[in-house]
């Protein structure tokens, strides 16, 4: 009894380590349950508002920027004339460790993507290319069938649904891998493999 909880313990920390450990996988495995339902709603509130509503963003950005200006500027003004507190306007300032933070994680992307077409231009690696060409491939693919602002959407709700699945269920899940894997790798077993035919010189 306490080999099985001590094991879906370090399951799920190993879930949660896999994601990052922070705050994101919080998010994700929604043991931040006020951000996680805070992200469910407003992209789902988003997509109905520009996939099926018909909005168009720049406009839609720019009258809710409208709006609160003006609702700003008339708290401001009656708070003036009949003494009261002006609007609670909170340090509009990005912190510096803030975009430290965010300039090297841009920074590890970049290198990342780099290291990528330098595995591909100079090492002459042909597995790298068919991943890469599979991958482009795959979105271009997908773009032509789905909006991109669906495609998020999506991706979203993935994000949101998967890693708390699979924490929940992971020994199940684990095990259907193994045995589809096994499966295949089987299959692949019977497949004859072309004997290459040396050639006999005289």
């Amino acid at each position: 009894m306490g080999d099985s909880a001590s094991s879906s313990s370090s399951s799920s920390s190993s879930v949660h380590r896999s994601l990052g450990g922070g705050s994101v996988a919080d998010l994700l495995l929604w043991r931040n349950r006020t951000g996680a339902v805070i992200l469910l709603v407003s992209s789902t509130a988003f997509w109905f508002l520009f996939e099926r509503a018909g909005y168009n963003l720049l406009s839609f950005v720019s009258n809710v920027l409208l709006l609160l200006v003006a609702i700003l500027f008339l708290w401001a003004k009656s708070a003036t004339l009949l003494n009261r507190p002006l609007p609670p306007v909170p340090n509009m300032e990005i912190p510096e460790e803030f975009a430290i933070k965010a300039a090297d994680d841009i920074r590890a992307l970049i290198n990342h993507v780099l290291s990528i077409a330098s595995d591909i231009t100079i090492a002459r690696n042909p597995i790298r290319l068919l991943q890469v060409s599979f991958v482009l491939w795959a979105i271009s693919y997908v773009g032509t069938l789905i909006n991109s602002l669906t495609l998020v959407y999506i991706v979203v709700l993935l994000s949101l649904s998967v890693p708390v699945v699979y924490e929940n269920y992971q020994e199940h899940i684990d095990d259907k891998l193994s045995s589809t894997s096994e499966v295949i790798r089987n299959i692949s077993r019977k497949i004859p493999m072309p004997v290459s035919k040396e050639k006999k010189y005289q």
